[in-house]
């Protein structure tokens, strides 16, 4: 699910979304890890910097490389001794919000 906001910048700005999308892409492409192995490292970043919207979002695009729920649950908990212990709980608070929603569906 591409969130509203984003659709919009698409509508309003369509030259800037296309580099920022074509940024994103070479920038995945520029070194050796898997489409897996980054998604894990967004998600971490995410998580790491506190982003609730990116983690949400990177969360959902684990999902669709092939990383399972129990993956993304790992990323939150290793973060811990980074982050913090509470950090890390709303970290995965976040984590949780997705599995939860696709569960759902």
């Amino acid at each position: 699910m591409i969130p509203k906001p984003y659709k919009r910048m698409h509508t309003d700005y369509p030259e800037l979304m296309q580099s920022y999308e074509a940024f994103g892409k070479a920038a995945k492409e520029a070194g050796p890890l898997s489409p897996r192995e980054v998604a894990l490292v967004k998600l971490a970043i995410s998580l790491g910097a506190g982003l609730e919207g990116a983690a949400h979002s990177h969360c959902r695009k684990a999902l669709e490389a092939g990383c399972s729920p129990d993956d993304l649950r790992h990323v939150a908990v290793v973060s811990a001794p980074t982050i913090g212990f509470p950090t890390m709980m709303r970290a995965k608070s976040w984590v949780e919000d997705v599995i939860e929603k696709q569960d759902a569906s």
